[in-house]
């Protein structure tokens, strides 16, 4: 077998879709490089509060935080199978004075739920102006074509008129809910914080010789510095998975909406009304060049399904987790995490890339209303007829049946709107 990347797996999400931005979040070079600077925030705050920590150890720190030789933890993990003390060697290794105070009295989730949780921030703060960008671009095309009538759907049969606009701006709504949830579970995250193996700060209070206040200054200080304003106050030794299932949840509703207006902009293609951007070059099929496939579209389609059942993962994680903690949440938590925010990205961007260049075909449109018009003009003149005098729950019926006509009124007028509504068919 050949040893170069195209021999081995790759995830599309990454070779093929995913932006650059949120790729580098769930890179291993930006989870580890946080691990050292959550290290060094941790020997930051142990000196400040009087431990034995030097000067030139913190400076030793900082100056390796991206010195990371990814060979020889590679090596270390295959070892020790720890993945945390791989790196606290591999650290410790280009910080010789600083070896023996990194990681001091914490536990492997202080660096990796806390990095999760800056991950999960980070991811958040991509995705927010992301899905901003899309409702604003929607926004133009609704204001656009606010007046523009199109006929209605319901069940998929023709229905009332609406406007290509006033449609649109279903599509809206659903994002800005969207927006309003991932704001929200944003805001909520907080830092797991300096907890101990179990969540009691144990090994932090003998540190301190039992000072619980400054065990809570170190706590606060290192929450601070990462980014933080405040920390879980109860955590076993990891924070509650239901944490995650708050953000998967939000973005599975965000994959819920993306589905819809591009299933709505699939169907809408099918009838030719309006069509997603298509490039001077594109071919729509192999085999029938006149096709103009709405691969756009089906993409978010198919990778909001994806999204969708992610969901599914942390919800039954947190079901299974053990007392203070259990392993079996981690291997799961490295796949669907990265997974849901690379999805979400990758759908949130080509549905920016449709809604910029999204093209209305007014004619077709208007030729659809002209051949359900004759049926449209069924709801109107019942209401007149209702007005007139007439009974509403018979005059929805067949107009052709004896009841109909004996429940209308005498006058002429009548009569001419009763005719009217059975020669309907005829008007095509």
């Amino acid at each position: 077998m050949g040893g170069d990347a195209l021999s081995r797996y790759r995830s599309p999400l990454v070779s093929r879709y995913a932006g650059a931005e949120m790729a580098f979040v769930f890179s291993e070079r930006n989870k580890f490089g946080t691990w050292r600077r959550l290290w060094l925030f941790l020997a930051q705050a142990e000196k400040s509060l009087g431990l034995p920590i030097t000067d030139e150890q913190i400076q030793e720190m900082e100056a390796n935080l991206d010195n990371i030789d990814f060979k020889m933890a590679a090596e270390e993990e295959k070892r020790l199978r720890h993945d945390v003390m791989a790196h606290v060697h591999t650290f410790a290794h280009c910080c010789p004075k600083a070896a023996a105070i990194i990681h001091l009295g914490a536990t492997s989730c202080y660096v990796g739920d806390n990095t999760d949780l800056i991950v999960l921030r980070d991811g958040l703060n991509l995705l927010l102006p992301q899905l901003a960008r899309v409702i604003s671009r929607l926004a133009d095309f609704a204001e656009k074509y606010a007046d523009l009538p199109t006929l209605g759907f319901t069940h998929y049969q023709p229905a009332q008129l609406t406007t290509v606009g006033k449609r649109c701006c279903l599509w809206i709504q659903d994002l800005c809910i969207d927006l309003q949830n991932l704001e929200r579970a944003r805001d909520n995250l907080r830092f797991r914080g300096v907890k101990g193996t179990t969540g009691t700060q144990a090994s932090f209070l003998q540190l301190f010789e039992g000072d619980h206040s400054k065990v809570e200054e170190l706590d606060r200080l290192v929450t601070e510095k990462a980014g933080f304003k405040r920390s879980y106050m109860v955590t076993g030794q990891t924070y509650s998975r239901k944490v995650d299932i708050d953000v998967l949840s939000v973005l599975a509703s965000l994959g819920a909406s993306v589905h819809k207006i591009c299933t709505d902009i699939r169907l809408l293609a099918n009838l030719k009304e309006i069509e997603e951007p298509f490039e001077k070059d594109q071919i729509g099929s192999s085999a029938m060049p006149y096709k103009r496939n709405p691969m756009r579209s089906e993409r978010c389609c198919s990778l909001a399904r994806h999204l969708m059942t992610l969901i599914m993962d942390p919800l039954q994680t947190a079901s299974v987790q053990w007392f203070e903690r259990t392993l079996d949440d981690s291997a799961n938590r490295r796949v669907c995490l990265a997974e849901a925010f690379l999805t979400a990205d990758i759908i949130l961007s080509t549905l920016q890339n449709i809604s910029e260049g999204l093209v209305v075909y007014p004619k077709v449109i208007d030729r659809r209303i002209r051949q359900e018009l004759p049926f449209m003009a069924t709801e109107n003149i019942i209401m007149a007829m209702v007005k007139a005098g007439g009974n509403r729950q018979l005059l929805g019926s067949c107009p052709e049946s004896p009841t109909f006509l004996c429940s209308l009124p005498a006058p002429t007028e009548l009569l001419i709107l009763a005719s009217l509504c059975s020669l309907c068919g005829e008007l095509l």
